[in-house]
């Protein structure tokens, strides 16, 4: 009897020692601390649930604008996929990772469709704060009101200032009847035939890589920033500190829809900035601020320079993020523009062709002041 309670202890501690070794084993792999949180990450990233959706970019000739992404997964894991139009000069991938944060408030669109002859192209980051509503209705809404604009094509800034206006005021009716009073960010870029339009409400941004230059296409909207900050004081409102600077000492940024109760002094009127593409034009990225607080703009060109697939780097993007210590959502989208180089044997064909009709043109004239008079008759 003695023996089998000391052959009992014995086993039970060897398994207390086994299960023990295991957690450490497994808190090393998962990073140390928190590790409810990058134990997701560990095993929904490296374990690789991604998706992938390929879609022509002009499939759609005379239809309704194709959806690229699938429906956002509601358990918040981690998400990634790539697309790339059928003529090859235009690719994107997107990632999308809950993080630290307990619930997921991020929320990102891609649409593509042909208007009037136009391929368009719409690419959208919405960051949700106060709960994931106003993202989710920005995803659902925002898109499909403005290409529905009747001026989209024609006069495409006025569209997308009058559509981010009219979906924030369609999203506060939608919510009157609630006691909810969420926002959300909107950072989108609209490629309308061979222009591009960036249109920012909030903290998240889009930059562009020119020439291998990172350049901001947005100006993030933080309450302390001088012309913010004069505007919100000039309607009445205050911006203090607390913790950070806040509108009211409530809200960390200046503009975002919905937050019905800051609506007189956080509007959801966009800042424009709009520019022709071109061979310098080398890639976008659009992001949450869960990679802007930890990843400068020059970061993130060379980080997406380092994959030649739009949807590695934006994998790579948010990895770089998470492990930078960001501890918010992480969402982020790469459009990358690969142009046409000129056919040697086409630029040959031209020159030669160019030649010839220069030296037809060349035969066909007068070759001297004399030939060219017209012949005097006897009686002239």
């Amino acid at each position: 009897m003695l023996c089998n309670s000391v052959l009992r202890a014995v086993n039970l501690w060897a398994g207390h020692i086994r299960r023990h070794t295991e957690v450490t084993q497994l808190r090393y792999i998962c990073g140390g601390s928190n590790t409810t949180d990058r134990c997701t990450y560990f095993w929904n990233y490296k374990l690789g649930r991604t998706r992938t959706m390929m879609v022509d970019c002009g499939a759609t000739a005379k239809g309704p604008a194709v959806d690229i992404l699938p429906e956002k997964e509601d358990d918040g894991g981690y998400a990634s996929g790539g697309w790339k139009s059928e003529d090859g000069r235009l690719s994107c991938g997107y990632a999308s990772f809950r993080g630290k944060r307990a619930s997921m408030e991020d929320f990102y669109d891609i649409k593509a469709t042909k208007i009037d002859g136009q391929s368009v192209c719409l690419f959208g980051i919405f960051d949700g704060h106060g709960g994931s509503r106003a993202a989710e209705f920005l995803k659902e809404h925002l898109f499909g009101n403005l290409m529905k604009h009747p001026e989209f094509i024609t006069n495409t800034k006025v569209a997308i200032s009058e559509t981010y206006r009219k979906t924030d005021k369609d999203f506060l009716d939608s919510e009157k009847e609630t006691f909810r009073d969420d926002g959300s960010t909107a950072s989108t870029a609209v490629l309308v035939g061979n222009h591009l339009y960036v249109a920012n409400v909030g903290d998240s941004r889009t930059i562009i890589s020119k020439a291998g230059k990172a350049i901001p296409l947005s100006d993030d909207h933080k309450p302390n920033r001088s012309d913010e900050r004069r505007r919100i004081e000039n309607a009445g409102g205050v911006v203090m500190w607390a913790g950070t600077w806040r509108v009211g000492g409530v809200l960390a940024m200046s503009r975002a829809f919905g937050n019905r109760m800051l609506k007189q002094f956080v509007v959801a009127e966009p800042e424009i900035q709009d520019q022709e593409v071109d061979q310098d034009l080398e890639l976008l990225v659009l992001a949450s601020d869960g990679l802007w607080d930890v990843v400068p703009n020059e970061d993130a060109v060379l980080i997406a320079q380092t994959e030649e697939e739009p949807v590695a780097a934006a994998r790579k993007l948010t990895e770089t993020a998470f492990t930078r210590g960001s501890a918010d959502n992480i969402t982020c989208i790469v459009v990358k523009f690969h142009h046409e180089e000129a056919d040697p044997c086409e630029t040959d064909r031209d020159a030669e062709v160019e030649t010839q009709t220069r030296s037809r043109a060349e035969e066909s004239q007068p070759t001297s002041k004399e030939e060219s008079q017209p012949e005097k008759t006897q009686n002239s």
